[in-house]
């Protein structure tokens, strides 16, 4: 039983080949393109507009110098989204319950901040590491301390995303499996039962965009460090 419900999680084959390149590919074709007209339709109009609300919200209290990022940090909120609703439909695979694929977006985009502060402003980006006013005893302590902080942030980056969405699954898999088996033998709780499935969805689609959200939130304070 603890094997079935932890396959959902494993990486789809078909014919021997992994199908998690077309679950990366597939978020791009479902954006709406601008067309040709002047004016834009309604599903056009109000994706511009969340776009324009996220990239305020985001880079307004940022220095010029990190508004660069913009459409990167815009690109991975929409991919990482997309990615998380779509592993909510039946039979899909959400590629972001892969704690190597977040990695692989943290880990990068985290040490490219850290290069820029190192680049830019060193005195400031090593100043990190060493709060003001700190005792001379406590020096060392602390330099340890702040050192292994800033290079746990990628980690935690990719296990805060993974965890938060393996965990929802699981407990989505396991109320609706409740749900099947009590069907036939109380109808009335295995209703109420199914209540609290669909409240639960509700909150893994709220959940699938937060955690988009803090993702590039988090991402976006370690650059506004360092610039």
């Amino acid at each position: 039983m603890t094997l079935s419900l932890f396959d959902q999680f494993m990486s789809p084959t078909l014919l021997g080949v992994p199908l998690i390149g077309l679950a990366l590919a597939l978020p791009w074709v479902l954006f709406f393109q601008p067309g040709a007209r002047w004016m834009n339709n309604r599903l056009v109009t109000l994706q511009a507009v969340f776009m324009n609300w996220f990239v305020k919200q985001i880079f307004q209290p940022m220095s010029l110098g990190g508004h660069k990022w913009a459409a990167l940090l815009m690109s991975l909120m929409l991919f990482l989204i997309t990615l998380n609703m779509l592993g909510l439909l039946p039979y899909t695979f959400t590629p972001t319950t892969q704690l190597s694929l977040n990695m692989a977006f943290a880990v990068p985009l985290w040490l490219a901040t850290v290069i820029i502060g190192m680049r830019n402003q060193p005195t400031h980006a090593l100043g990190h590491l060493l709060p003001e006013g700190t005792p001379t005893a406590l020096i060392p302590v602390l330099i340890v301390i702040e050192t292994i902080s800033l290079f746990i942030r990628p980690l935690a980056l990719g296990v805060r995303l993974t965890a938060n969405l393996t965990a929802g699954h699981l407990l989505i898999q396991l109320i609706a499996t409740a749900a099947f088996v009590l069907f036939p033998m109380m109808p009335s709780v295995a209703i109420l039962t199914s209540i609290l499935l669909f409240l639960l969805t509700l909150l893994e689609i709220a959940v699938a965009m937060i955690q988009a959200y803090v993702f590039v939130l988090l991402l976006s304070l370690y650059l506004q460090e360092n610039v």
